[in-house]
């Protein structure tokens, strides 16, 4: 007999982020999506690293968010200029409690409510090597269909997008 779990299961939750990066999550997942770009949270990249948030734009860049929903959160991260090398762009997004002034110039800005975000400094393009772009496409394409085999299984309702077959 199977045994039945009052708490719904979600798959495509994983409990590792603060309730504030979550709220920071979604607001900039909806900028991301209004800008046509498809977004996935939680990406591990060949450094073992895990980035926040990986977009791939409708132009086909790739930009990683970093998410930071303190000041303490930014100064402990000196891991963030390793994700420049697996990106076209790289943004730092956070809510409005976070001085702006902390984050450096050379990286986009996205400021966050929650219900919405703003983009407040575009990131410089830096190119990808072709090699890089090849695993990450390879990464993100394996994480997205990974996740939503896993959350049909688990009967989370996924539905078609469109243009999900372009």
């Amino acid at each position: 007999m199977p045994i039945v779990s009052p708490i719904p299961l979600n798959p495509l939750i994983d409990g590792r982020q603060s309730e504030r990066a979550l709220l920071v999550r979604r607001g900039v997942q909806r900028l991301l999506t209004e800008m046509g770009a498809h977004v996935l949270p939680e990406i591990s990249l060949a450094t073992g690293r895990r980035a926040d948030l990986v977009a791939l734009t409708k132009h086909g860049d790739i930009w990683i968010i970093e998410i930071k929903s303190s000041i303490e959160d930014f100064r402990v991260d000196r891991k963030w200029p390793d994700y420049r090398l697996h990106c076209d762009r790289f943004f730092f997004a956070t809510h409005p409690g976070v001085p702006a002034e902390i984050f450096p110039p050379e990286c986009g800005f996205i400021l966050s409510d929650g219900y919405g975000a703003e983009m407040m400094r575009e990131a410089p393009e830096h190119r990808m090597a072709p090699s890089i772009r090849k695993s990450l496409m390879l990464r993100i394409a394996r994480a997205g269909a990974s996740r939503l085999l896993a959350a049909e299984r688990a009967g989370v309702a996924v539905p078609a997008l469109d243009g999900e077959s372009e």
